[in-house]
C-alpha cells in the first residue's frame, strides 16, 4: 500500500525508527521532527536510527516539510496512495517498514504535539531496549482532555484483559520490533482500524498476546490540539468503540477467565516536572442538550439493546434537569455492557448507527463527570476515575452472565 517513499539517504537497515503519523500537518510536524532528532542523538547515539514520516497523502505540504526539517538522524518519507486516508492505514506501511527495516524498537509520536521533549524519545524506546515489548505513554493531562480514555477505553480494557494501561490511545507509544511483525501478520484487521480504532487495537492486540508491557513516565504533560468533549466526535468515536467491541467477540474465551485487573509496570521514576497542563473549556448546556436530544433519535435502538432496568433508569435520568443532573457509574458501567452485547447481536442490523447512538449517552456521562468533578484537582479526578474502572470490574460478571455464546 505504499504509493510513495523517499528516502534521500538509501536507508535499508535502522534498530530504532521514530515515527510521526500524519495528515495535513505541515504547520506542525517540525517540532516533533527536531525532538525526535534531538532525543535520537542524545540517547541512542550508538543506534542506528531513522525518523520515518508515515503519511496520508498531505496536500499542504507536510511532506516538503518533513524532508527539509535540518536533521543528524536520516529520514524516510512513506505516503499511502491518493485518498487512502487513515491513521491506521499508516501503521500498516510503519509494520512493513519496520520488518523490512529489521528494527528492534519503533517509537511513535503525533504529529500536532506541543510538548514534546528529546526525553519522551528515551523514556518510550528505552524500554524496549529492556525487554519490554510494548511502551504505553503516562502523562498529567487535564481532566477533560481524554474523556473517551476516561470513561470507555481505559475503564473497559482494564476489567476486560486484567491490564491497567492509563492511555490505551494515548497517541505516543513504543512497541518492538517482534511486535510489528505481530501486528503485520493480523487477521483482525478492519476498516475502522485502519482509521482511529489503530491504537486501541494495537494495546489490545498487545494484553491478549500477554507481551511485557510497560508504561513510562513522559515528564510533562500532553499538550496537542485540545478539543470541548462537547464537540463533535466524528468518525472518530464509532472507531475506537467499535474495535473493542469487535476485539471483544474474537477474544471472549480470554477476558472471560479474567476476574480482577493486574497492575502494569511503570518504567521511570515519577512525572518530573510540575507542569499543568492547558485547560480544556467544557460547554455544560451542549452536553445536556446532546444528551437530551438523543432520546428523540434512539429510543428504538435503546429500547432493544437495554434490559427494562436500564432503559427505565435512563428515563429517570433524562427526567432530571441540568443542575441536578447525574448519570451514576454503575449505570453507564451496564449501558457499556449492553452496548457490547447488541453490537455481537448486530441488534437492528446497521452496527455504525448502535455505536452512533452511544453518543448522546457519553455526553451524558461526561457532562456528569464534569459536574462531580469540577472542584477536584487533577489528581482528585484521577482517583476518581480509578474508583469509577473498579465499577466496572465488580460489574464484570453481569457481563459475563448475558454475553451470548
Amino acid at each position: 500500500m505504499i504509493a510513495e517513499e523517499i528516502n534521500p539517504e538509501g536507508i535499508n537497515s535502522a534498530e530504532v525508527i521514530v515515527c510521526i503519523p500524519s495528515y495535513n500537518e505541515a504547520e506542525n510536524i517540525s517540532f516533533p521532527v527536531l525532538k525526535a532528532n534531538e532525543g535520537l542523538t542524545q540517547y541512542f547515539s550508538q543506534k542506528e536510527s531513522v525518523i520515518i514520516n508515515c503519511d496520508n497523502h498531505s496536500t499542504d505540504g507536510t511532506k516538503e516539510i518533513f524532508l527539509n526539517t535540518q536533521t543528524e538522524v536520516p529520514k524516510i518519507y512513506i505516503s499511502t496512495p491518493e485518498g487512502v486516508k487513515g491513521k491506521g492505514n499508516n501503521f500498516k506501511n510503519l509494520f512493513q517498514k519496520a520488518i523490512e527495516l529489521k528494527a528492534e524498537a519503533i517509537v511513535v509520536v503525533d504529529a500536532d504535539l506541543k510538548s514534546i521533549t528529546p526525553l519522551w524519545i528515551k523514556r518510550l524506546g528505552e524500554p524496549l531496549t529492556k525487554d519490554f515489548e510494548y511502551v504505553a505513554p503516562l502523562y498529567v493531562r487535564h481532566k477533560y482532555d481524554g474523556t473517551i480514555t476516561n470513561s470507555i477505553a481505559y475503564p473497559l480494557t482494564r476489567s476486560l484483559y486484567g491490564r491497567r494501561v492509563r492511555q490505551p490511545i494515548g497517541g505516543d507509544f513504543g512497541f518492538s520490533g517482534k511486535l510489528a511483525e505481530t501486528y503485520a501478520s493480523s487477521d483482525k484487521w478492519n476498516e475502522a482500524v485502519s482509521q482511529f480504532g489503530i491504537d486501541i487495537w494495537m494495546t489490545t492486540l498487545a494484553m491478549n498476546k500477554g507481551v511485557p508491557t510497560c508504561q513510562t513516565f513522559m515528564g510533562r504533560p500532553k499538550v496537542h490540539k485540545p478539543k470541548d468533549p462537547s464537540s463533535d466526535l466524528g468518525p472518530m468515536f464509532r472507531q475506537v468503540v467499535g474495535t473493542i467491541f469487535e476485539i471483544m467477540i474474537t477474544t471472549s474465551n480470554f477476558w472471560k477467565a479474567v476476574r480482577w485487573s493486574k497492575p502494569t509496570s511503570i518504567f521511570g521514576f515519577g512525572l518530573g516536572e510540575v507542569e499543568l497542563p492547558p485547560s480544556v473549556d467544557v460547554n455544560r448546556q451542549k452536553l445536556y442538550e446532546q444528551f437530551t436530544d438523543g432520546f428523540e433519535v434512539n429510543l428504538d435502538i435503546w429500547q432493544e439493546a437495554f434490559s427494562e432496568e436500564v432503559f427505565n433508569k435512563l428515563e429517570e435520568i433524562r427526567s432530571l434537569n441540568q443542575d441536578k443532573f447525574d448519570f451514576p457509574t454503575q449505570m453507564w458501567v451496564k449501558i457499556l455492557y449492553h452496548m457490547a452485547i447488541a453490537y455481537k447481536n448486530k441488534a437492528g442490523g446497521d452496527l455504525d448507527v448502535l455505536l452512533e447512538s452511544i453518543i448522546p449517552l457519553y455526553y451524558g456521562k461526561t457532562l456528569s463527570f464534569v459536574k462531580k468533578t469540577e472542584r477536584m484537582s487533577i489528581q482528585e479526578a484521577e482517583e476518581f476515575i480509578e474508583n469509577e474502572a473498579m465499577v466496572f470490574e465488580e460489574t464484570k460478571p453481569y457481563l459475563v452472565e448475558n454475553w451470548p455464546d
